[in-house]
């Protein structure tokens, strides 16, 4: 189902895309950034909840700067001096968070209307071709989003990329989730799990060290099940860095499993998070200020918690981390998936 979701200020009309299945399930998704805007699932007691934050058209998201449900490229997360080095030629990016950048602004994919290729009550593939030198990246780009919601309440994330030049791909979904509810306050309370024995600390401004720590012993260990809340005004210089959870976790294994879980306890709902990817972000919102979400909900710090699948943050200007550098004519393939119980 199409319908509309209002007009940007440069006259563009966007739209809302849902997606359904047998279990009544449902999603939206906007071709104004590739924005995951909605996840409608039943709790415990049969009652839809979405689990999601964001807002109620294209105006909100214009105006929005916390990336809600947002598309991130050609690079998540931050690259450490906004520059740097492919086949010794250097590359300078707009220094948009403190003198790094971050997510590859200013001129960010969530803020662009993407092409609707393909659309029914299932699946939903957006493309967006970005030219070379964009946003400081060498290669023009050819850049596939693909949302499925099958019946099994799975809702996969599909991202493919190919570029005329070697360049970075590192592509995520910068979703918040509250699984009691958009708008119904903190996610301290909620549980998660993480299948990571280690993580990279970050220096001051949130860029990776270049080691890799374990986290026995340490607040950021998840590996069992523990609410948000429990360890999160510890005095661990990682936490305070960050104001709570702001850092990359080295996910156990390889090939696409299961790397995370949510559960709330209150609405009953539970989210297994599955990627092929090496790393991902957790994220409590420690820098969402009273913005006005869906439905007039007010949404504050920590009302929601992000999983970013990605390759480690800085991993172009840090050998020792798996690289995000795709070869020209090369192809990147990743896939995350939020399943939903």
């Amino acid at each position: 189902m199409k319908k509309d979701f209002g007009i940007t200020q440069k006259g563009e009309y966007a739209s809302l895309y849902t997606l359904s299945n047998k279990k009544g399930m449902k999603i939206a998704v906007s071709d104004y950034g590739a924005t995951l805007v909605s996840i409608l699932t039943a709790d415990k007691d049969g009652r839809i909840r979405d689990v999601v934050l964001g807002y109620d058209d294209v105006a909100g998201y214009e105006k929005g700067g916390a990336f809600f449900g947002a598309i991130i490229g050609r690079n998540a997360n931050r690259i450490k001096g906004a520059c740097f080095t492919i086949n010794g030629k250097t590359y300078e990016l707009t220094q948009n968070n403190f003198k790094n950048n971050l997510h590859s602004g200013l001129d960010f994919y969530s803020k662009r209307m993407w092409k609707v290729e393909e659309a029914d009550e299932k699946h939903i593939m957006l493309t967006l071709d970005s030219p070379d030198g964009d946003q400081g990246y060498p290669g023009k780009a050819h850049i596939e989003v693909t949302y499925t919601l099958t019946d099994e309440n799975e809702v996969t994330i599909h991202y493919h990329g190919t570029a005329d030049a070697d360049t970075i791909f590192n592509i995520t979904n910068h979703s918040y989730f509250n699984l009691n509810g958009h708008e119904s306050g903190e996610v301290l309370g909620q549980k998660v799990w993480i299948d990571a024995d280690t993580f990279t600390p970050s220096d001051e401004e949130t860029v990776p060290t270049g080691v890799i720590l374990p986290v026995e012993g340490t607040p950021m260990d998840f590996r069992l099940m523990k609410t948000l809340g429990r360890d999160i005004e510890e005095d661990y210089i990682d936490l305070k860095f960050g104001r709570g959870y702001d850092r990359n976790y080295v996910l156990n294994g390889e090939g696409f499993r299961k790397a995370a879980e949510m559960l709330a306890e209150e609405s009953g709902i539970r989210m297994e998070v599955y990627t092929d990817l090496p790393g991902m972000q957790l994220y409590t919102a420690n820098y969402v200020e009273d913005e006005t979400g869906k439905g007039g909900a007010r949404y504050h710090w920590r009302h929601g918690v992000c999983f970013e699948t990605q390759y480690f943050p800085d991993a172009v200007n840090k050998p020792q981390f798996q690289s995000p550098v795709v070869k020209a004519g090369d192809a990147y393939d990743t896939t995350t998936t939020f399943k939903f119980y």
